[in-house]
Formats: C-alpha cells, structure tokens, sequence
C-alpha cells in the first residue's frame, strides 16, 4: 500500500476541465480583441502618411516622375496566449522500509546480567556498611553517654562522701565541745568556794588575761578592711572551740554599727581555723573577743 492511499491529504486536487475550457476562451477573445485594435491602428497611420499626388505643367515636355511606392504594412502580431503555470505537486517520499532488528549476542546479553547482578550485590554492600557504620556510632554515642553518666554519679559520690566526711568532722567536733564543756562544768561543780577556797579551780576553766590578745593576734591578720569609719567601733564576737584549737562556731554578740567591719572580723575568724593554746596548754571551750579597727 502507497503512502498516497494512506494519506489521502497529500494527494493534488484534481483539475477542473471547464474552468479550463473559460480560461482558453477568455484569452482567445482578449487576442482577437488586441489584433482588432492593433488592425485599426495600422490602417489610421496609412490614411494619414498617404502621399498627396499633384500635377504640375510645364511649357517643355517632360517624362512624370512614377509614382511613389507605398510601403506594405507590417504584418499583424501573433496574440501571445497567457499559460497559467500548474502547481507544482508535493513530492511525496517513498515509505520508510522497516529496520531489520538487530541481532543480539547471548553472551552480550549473560555479560549484561551479571553486570547487574554485581551492581546490586554492590548496592547491598555499600547499604549493609552504612547500616553497620551508623549502629556503630549509635553504639559509640551510648557508650560515651553510659560514662558521662556513670562520670558523673562517681561524682555525685565522691560529693557525697565529702560531705558525710564533712558532716562526721562536724559531728566530732561539736561531741568534743560538748565533752569540753562538760568537763568545764564539772570543774565548776568540784570548787567548794569556802572561806580557805583560793578559786584557782574556777580560774582554770577561763582564759588568763593575756589569751585575749595572743587570738586577735592570730585573727588580724586575716582582716581584708579599706573602708573609713568614724571613731573606734567595737564588734563582740562569741568563738567556740574544739580542744585542739580548731574553730567551731562563731557569733556576732554586739554590732559595730558598721556592717562592712563585723563582716570582715567574721571572715577573718573563718579564715584562721585554728586558735592557738592558752599558757596552760588548753584552749577555751567558749570564749568573747572584742575587735577594733583602729587598734
């Protein structure tokens, strides 16, 4: 089957036979029309150059001169009959033969397949280590997290221990007070305080009037104090001690007035810890100190 009976559209329309037969008609009568007139034309130019013959006389006899010939008219042109030029036919290609199907290689077609065998068996790999690579820093990540926290509760312990240590010191010393100050109480118990009676047992429990100022001594120096007062306030501190000398308790009695001073005196007796023994070897249980600024 043709490519011209598929595709009906392609094909040219078929030529009309009379509107031929008027085209031929039309240009006959246009020729005629254009000989006519050419006809007319020639025939007017022949009536006006005709030549104008005369007679002319003389007294001596002469032979006339023959008439001039009149040239033939220039033959009629042959009317020029107008073709209308055919439209050209679409050339239409021959149809396309259909491809032979190329033949294919089975072992082309083997090589092919394993190819894509290999490639996905790489896909699997490559999934198979990323699954392993995140597992194992997932693994990693607990692993950090388990010592932070274990890191952490060692500290939490440690914190705590510190503080049951802190708390038994605390403990200790304030069972060596209250054993000081039992012991002071029954030296106050065991003076007779008759009329022989010397009070050198009542005198043993308290600090010798020098103690005073061997402690402030010690504390003054840990007084951190820039600041300017007006006159000399005094700031009454109670001090409690272990037997050892070791700072207990302390506690503001009297004001100063001054806020910034009973601070620093405070701050300083922490700092100090330790007081040192009075002239019999002990230190006092509880005690009252005085301090100034200025002295």
């Amino acid at each position: 089957m043709s490519l011209a009976t598929d595709k009906p559209e392609f094909t040219p329309p078929k030529q009309n036979s009379g509107r031929l037969r008027a085209i031929g008609f039309a240009v006959l009568a246009h020729a005629i029309l254009i000989a006519a007139l050419t006809w007319g034309v020639g025939w007017k130019r022949e009536s006006s150059n005709a030549p104008i013959q005369a007679e002319l006389w003389s007294t001596t006899v002469q032979e006339a001169a023959p008439a001039a010939a009149e040239p033939p008219p220039p033959p009629p042109q042959p009317a020029v009959e107008q073709v209308k030029p055919e439209t050209p036919k679409p050339v239409v290609p021959p149809p396309k033969a259909a491809e032979p199907e190329p033949v294919v290689d089975p072992h082309i077609a083997i090589d092919k397949e394993k190819e894509k065998k290999k490639k996905l068996e790489k896909i699997k790999k490559e999934k198979a280590l990323a699954k392993a690579k995140a597992e194992e820093e997932a693994e990693e990540k607990r692993l950090e997290e388990l010592a932070k926290k274990k890191k952490l509760d060692a500290k939490k312990a440690a914190d705590k221990k510190a503080n049951d240590a802190k708390e038994a010191k605390d403990a200790a010393k304030a069972e060596a007070l209250r054993k000081a100050n039992l012991e002071r109480i029954k030296g106050l118990a065991g003076a007779s305080g008759g009329p022989q009676a010397t009070g050198t047992a009542l005198q043993s429990t308290g600090p010798s009037a020098g103690y005073g100022g061997r402690v402030i001594a010690r504390i003054k120096p840990n007084i951190v104090f820039t600041d300017d007062v007006l006159g000399n306030p005094v700031a009454t501190v109670e001090v409690r001690c272990a037997p050892d000398g070791t700072i207990l308790a302390r506690k503001l009695i009297k004001s100063s007035g001054n806020s910034a001073w009973d601070n620093a005196v405070l701050r300083a007796i922490d700092k100090t810890e330790i007081l040192p023994r009075d002239i019999d070897g002990r230190v006092p249980s509880s005690f009252e100190i005085n301090f100034r600024p200025r002295d």
